[in-house]
C-alpha cells in the first residue's frame, strides 16, 4: 500500500489515526477528486485506520465518488460502522438514525464537493459556521443556488383574466387586510418561493414539493430594516426544503421557520405562520371574487400546464431524497392537515375530511375545530372555547351546540351576534416531513 503525504505525516507524529482537518479532507477528498489509483490508496488507509468518523465521507464519496468502486466503499463503510446498508441512499438513513459524530475535516472536504458544483453554495459553508442541524445530513437537491427561481412581486392579474387556469386546478390562497390573492400550484411547483405583499403584510409563501407544504411566513423581522427576501439553495435537509435569506445567506428549515446554518443559526429568530389554504380555483374564486391570481407571464420559461412539474413524483409512494419515514400511523407521503400552537401540533389524516367534515382537536394551549374536504385537499382550523363543539350545518356555515350559526370567513368563524373564533394557520404536508419534524405522537384519529 503507497501511502499519502497525511498519514505519513501522522504516523512520524505517532498516531496513525489522528488526522489535521485539511490532511483528512486531502485523504478522503481523493475518492471524489483523485486518479483511481490514488482513490484506491486512500480507501485502504481509511481501512486501515478504522475509525468511524470517515462515514460521513465515505457516504458523500458514494454519491459523487468516481475514480472508485462504490461497492468497495460501501465495504469499508461496513467494517468501520459494523451497520450495513444499500447504496447511498440507504447509508443516508442510517447515518440519519446514527449518533457517530463526523472528523471536523469532512466540513472541508463537503464545502469542496459543493463548490465543485455551484461556488455560490460556498456563501452558506464558512468555517466554523453556525449551525442547528448536522452539516453531514445536508444533501444536494440537483440544482445550483437559485436553480428554482423565486418569484419577487410577482405580476398579478384580476380573476376574469386568467384564462389560462382550469376550474379543477389547485391554488394557493391568501386573505390578508381585506385583500385576497390566489398562487397556483401548477407555476408555484415551478419555483416553490414567492415573495409577496399582501393586504400590506410581507409574506413569503415557501412551497417544499418533496415534503408537498406550502407554508405562508411573515417576512418582517425584528432586527431588520426590511423584509426578508427568501430563494432556493438547492440543499436539502431530510427531504426538506432549506431555503436562503438574501440578507445574510443563512440556511433555514422550511418546515420549522427557523435559521440552521449561518450568521442567523445562533439566534432565536423564528417566522411567524400565517393563514394559507390549499383549494380549487373554481372554491377560492367563489369566495373571493374580487381576487387577484398569479400571472403565468411570469418572466420564466416553464411549462406551466397542469402536472408537468413534479407530476410522477406526487403520483409515487416514493421519496426522491432520504428522510427516515418509519413514523407509525400513516404511510411516508400520505397527507396531513397539520395545526402548530404555543406548546404542542396536532394533525388529522387528510383522508378524515372525506366528504366533508368537521374534526375537534387541541393542539399545546389551544382548542380548535378544523373543518375540510379531502375531495378538494381543503381545511381551515379555528381556535374555540374549551368545550365548545360544532357541527356542519350547510356550506360556509357552522353551528355550535347552543344552536349559533357562525359564517366561515377566512380571519374567523363569525356569529350573527358579533361573536368570532379566530382563524389560526395549519397546512398540508406529507407525513413524513409532519412526523419527522414535530412527532409521529401528534397524529389524531379520523373521530369527528
Amino acid at each position: 500500500m503507497r501511502l499519502t503525504l497525511a498519514l505519513v505525516l501522522a504516523l512520524l507524529a505517532g498516531d496513525a489515526r489522528a488526522l489535521t482537518p485539511e490532511a483528512y479532507a486531502d485523504l478522503t477528498g481523493s475518492l471524489i477528486f483523485g486518479t483511481v489509483e490514488s482513490a484506491r490508496d486512500s480507501l485502504a488507509e481509511i481501512r486501515e485506520r478504522g475509525e468511524p468518523d470517515a462515514a460521513a465521507s465515505l457516504i458523500l464519496a458514494l454519491r459523487f465518488g468516481r475514480p472508485v468502486d462504490k461497492r468497495s466503499v460501501s465495504g469499508v463503510l461496513e467494517q468501520v460502522t459494523g451497520a450495513a446498508a444499500d447504496g447511498w441512499f440507504d447509508w443516508m438513513l442510517w447515518q440519519q438514525g446514527s449518533d457517530v459524530r463526523s472528523h471536523p475535516g469532512h466540513h472541508l472536504l463537503q464545502r469542496r464537493v459543493w463548490r465543485s458544483i455551484d461556488p455560490a453554495f460556498d456563501h452558506f459553508f464558512a468555517n466554523d459556521v453556525p449551525s442547528k442541524i448536522r452539516l453531514e445530513e445536508i444533501v444536494w437537491g440537483g440544482v445550483r443556488v437559485d436553480g428554482i427561481p423565486a418569484l419577487t412581486n410577482p405580476r398579478m392579474i384580476d380573476a376574469a383574466d386568467a384564462t389560462y387556469l382550469r376550474p379543477e386546478d389547485e391554488v394557493f390562497g391568501v386573505a390578508l387586510g381585506g385583500e385576497a390573492r390566489a398562487y397556483p400550484l401548477r407555476i408555484t411547483n415551478w419555483h416553490e418561493m414567492v415573495n409577496d405583499v399582501v393586504g400590506g403584510v410581507p409574506v413569503s409563501l415557501a412551497y417544499c414539493t418533496l415534503c408537498n407544504a406550502g407554508i405562508l411566513f411573515r417576512t418582517d423581522v425584528a432586527g431588520f430594516d426590511e423584509p426578508l427576501v427568501f430563494g432556493s439553495s438547492g440543499l436539502l435537509y431530510r427531504s426538506n426544503k432549506l431555503m436562503y435569506d438574501d440578507a445574510t445567506r443563512s440556511l433555514w428549515n422550511h418546515f420549522s421557520g427557523r435559521p440552521v446554518v449561518g450568521p442567523l443559526a445562533a439566534s432565536d429568530i423564528e417566522l411567524e405562520v400565517l393563514p394559507l389554504v390549499t383549494t380549487t380555483w373554481a372554491e377560492w374564486r367563489r369566495l373571493h371574487p374580487d381576487t387577484q391570481v398569479l400571472a403565468r407571464d411570469t418572466g420564466y420559461d416553464r411549462d406551466y400546464s397542469a402536472g408537468a412539474a413534479y407530476g410522477s413524483y406526487f403520483a409515487s409512494p416514493d421519496l426522491m431524497f432520504p428522510a427516515l419515514a418509519d413514523a407509525p400511523g400513516l404511510r411516508a407521503k400520505d397527507e396531513i392537515f397539520g395545526v402548530r400552537a404555543p406548546g404542542g401540533a396536532v394533525a388529522w389524516p387528510l383522508e378524515a375530511f372525506d366528504g366533508g367534515a368537521v374534526h375537534h382537536g387541541s393542539a399545546g394551549l389551544w382548542d380548535l375545530v378544523v373543518v375540510g374536504d379531502a375531495a378538494q385537499r381543503t381545511a381551515r382550523a379555528y381556535r374555540i372555547e374549551p368545550g365548545e363543539r360544532f357541527e356542519m350545518a350547510a356550506d360556509d356555515v357552522l353551528v355550535r351546540g347552543d344552536g349559533t350559526r357562525f359564517q366561515i370567513e377566512e380571519a374567523a368563524l363569525v356569529a350573527s351576534n358579533g361573536e368570532q373564533r379566530p382563524r389560526v394557520p395549519g397546512h398540508l404536508a406529507y407525513w413524513f416531513a409532519w412526523a419527522g419534524n414535530l412527532g409521529p405522537d401528534s397524529l389524531q384519529t379520523a373521530e369527528r
